[in-house]
């Protein structure tokens, strides 16, 4: 851990201990910001090649923020009428998803891709799943229905969530996918040792600002919701969205979801990996 990360992690867990013990509700309100705000910032990026030649697009969500992104019209002889919407996770950005869209558009998609709340060069600072959802909900009102979607990590939460009010969908792709919040919620309060009287009222907070309980933000409640065809990939030793959570839906034998289960490639290199491409794309035009 670089020391600048290690003399913030100090500060923000010396500041939710002094908090939890005067103003627990300030410290649950600070703790869920912090929790929703990407670490890395907005840095500058080089764009790819391919980003400069889309059509740059845009869509205002929340009254006042604005989700930029990029859409690639398919290769003319095989254009199929088709779209499909990729999804970044926490802390990352579309270009990461370069790979994806030449061959997506030779099998004659359009493809768009919209950088999330809080991310790349769309407006916000912070982002969480509600919002996240809410956002695809938007897009797809916005630019029409989608044939399929592809998430990555809690984009893959998000979707799960949308597809429950996305009766067109006809494929959806998780890769590495949040399974539910209770999770990154518990090992976020481990890492800035956050009292359990405020984590608890936490939980409160979001569940006041939902409107929703806790259990809603379920990904497997959201799938068993759908009969959508439904792609799953995970990675046995992926760090963040752990493979232990994905047995259980396993075990389920949903006959609408195909899990792809791999070995070494952890959270972030699974969809990076040309093979993953490959089953990607094939399992869209299948």
């Amino acid at each position: 851990m670089k020391l600048t990360k290690k003399i913030a992690l100090r500060y923000y867990k010396t500041k939710f201990k002094l908090l939890g013990l005067f103003l627990p509700k300030k410290a649950a309100r600070s703790a869920f910001k912090l929790f929703c705000t990407p670490f890395s910032g907005k840095p500058e990026r080089v764009m790819p090649l391919i980003f400069e030649k889309a059509e740059q697009i845009s869509i205002e969500i929340d009254g006042n923020l604005t989700l930029r992104g990029w859409r690639w019209q398919p290769e003319a002889d095989v254009a199929s009428g088709k779209k499909v919407l990729i999804l970044h996770g926490f802390d990352s950005y579309s270009y990461r998803f370069e790979k994806y869209i030449r061959p997506l558009r030779k099998e004659g998609f359009t493809v768009m891709a919209f950088d999330a709340p809080g991310h790349g060069i769309s407006d916000g600072k912070t982002i969480n799943s509600l919002q996240y959802k809410n956002a695809i909900l938007a897009i797809e009102k916005h630019f029409g229905t989608f044939y399929g979607i592809m998430a990555h990590s809690v984009g893959g939460l998000a979707a799960s969530l949308a597809s429950e009010h996305l009766p067109n969908l006809k494929k959806l792709v998780l890769i590495a996918p949040a399974v539910e919040i209770t999770r990154p919620i518990d090992n976020f309060a481990k890492l800035v040792s956050l009292p359990k009287r405020v984590q608890e009222r936490m939980y409160k907070l979001i569940i006041k600002l939902a409107k929703l309980p806790v259990s809603y933000f379920d990904a497997r409640r959201a799938i068993e919701q759908v009969t959508v065809p439904t792609l799953w990939l995970h990675d046995e030793e992926d760090a963040i969205c752990p493979y232990k959570d994905v047995l259980p839906i396993q075990q389920l034998a949903l006959p609408h979801v195909t899990f792809h289960i791999t070995k070494g490639l952890g959270h972030s290199n699974i969809y990076r990996d040309p093979n993953t491409v490959k089953t990607i794309v094939g399992f869209m035009v299948e």
